[in-house]
């Protein structure tokens, strides 16, 4: 066995290996076990008489053999994903599967109602949801569309603003605050806030300059644990407006925090823009957000803002 007898999936392997350093890593890119990716990059090793990979405590290193290899992989996997693509966005029907990548709180606390209705309408179309902070690639069709909390979109990537996210501070509803406490003037109490994971958003940012963080008793990488945690009495939280006045067992404190608002963009890779499920799709989330934007940013409850509900 050599290089160029390799199939697609043995470089799979590879690949996710030496993008991820770890088998664990790589299980979980592949959706399979840590024995299955132990027992066949081994046996691969084995086929080629080479090693691609020095095994060490903290991980898995790229041999200069397996360096070549890796290259060969990922050369590959774009030419089949660029490939898929352009398929893809050829395709003029009402049906098929869409991959949708989001954040966790948009996902449950946002899209639920909007999905419904997009199914009724497209009962052809399949949604394949994933909710992971990490960004998905859409060039290697890891996912077909993401809605993204943030700045400008990666270059490659088509993107629209489709909705502002504000947020703000609240506590437990049965936790009552001296009179005219606001935002700025709550250093005496308990607080939930995000992990190291999550310092790159807003709310941790805000939290680190009012050395609220300093007085942290819970941490979590999930603003749903953090919701969660501040609705049962753990601590006060930032959170997304649309989250918290959802809960009744928040209450707001003060207006939404200026300088947090966020845009939320939803992305696609130029070559499916002529894939009609994906085109029905995004004007589909852009007309259901715009609805909600009163929710979104903090100037009406949740409750009322969602249609079904």
């Amino acid at each position: 066995m050599n290089e160029q007898s390799l199939g697609w999936d043995d470089y799979r392997f590879i690949l996710a290996i030496g993008r991820a350093g770890s088998l664990n890593g790589a299980a979980k890119r592949l959706a399979v076990s840590h024995p299955t990716v132990f027992r066949r990059i081994n046996a691969i090793e084995r086929a080629l008489g080479a090693r691609l990979f020095e095994r060490a405590r903290d991980g898995y290193t790229a041999t200069p053999t397996g360096e070549e290899v890796i290259a060969v992989a990922a050369e590959i996997e774009t030419r089949i994903a660029a490939t898929e693509r352009r398929l893809a966005g050829l395709d003029a029907r009402l049906s098929g599967r869409i991959r949708v990548t989001t954040v966790e709180p948009v996902l449950y606390g946002l899209l639920p109602p909007l999905l419904a209705r997009f199914r009724r309408e497209h009962p052809g179309i399949v949604l394949e949801l994933v909710a992971d902070n990490a960004v998905r690639d859409l060039s290697r069709r890891e996912a077909d569309v993401a809605l993204r909390p943030g700045g400008k979109p990666p270059e490659g990537l088509i993107g629209r603003k489709v909705a502002r996210l504000a947020a703000a501070v609240y506590r437990p509803r049965a936790l009552r605050l001296p009179r005219g406490a606001g935002p700025e003037t709550l250093a005496d109490c308990d607080w939930v806030v995000p992990d190291d994971s999550l310092a790159h958003i807003g709310m941790a940012q805000w939290l680190h300059r009012q050395r609220y963080d300093e007085r942290a008793v819970l941490r979590a990488n999930s603003l749903l644990a953090l919701r969660d945690a501040a609705a049962n009495g753990i601590g006060l939280a930032v959170l997304p407006c649309f989250l918290g006045d959802a809960d009744r067992r928040l209450a707001r404190v003060g207006e939404p925090l200026e300088g947090l608002a966020a845009d939320l963009w939803l992305l696609s890779h130029p070559d499916l823009r002529r894939t009609e499920r994906i085109r029905v799709f995004s004007e589909a989330m852009r007309e259901g957000l715009a609805r909600l934007q009163p929710m979104l940013d903090g100037r009406r409850a949740a409750a009322q803002a969602v249609e079904g509900r």
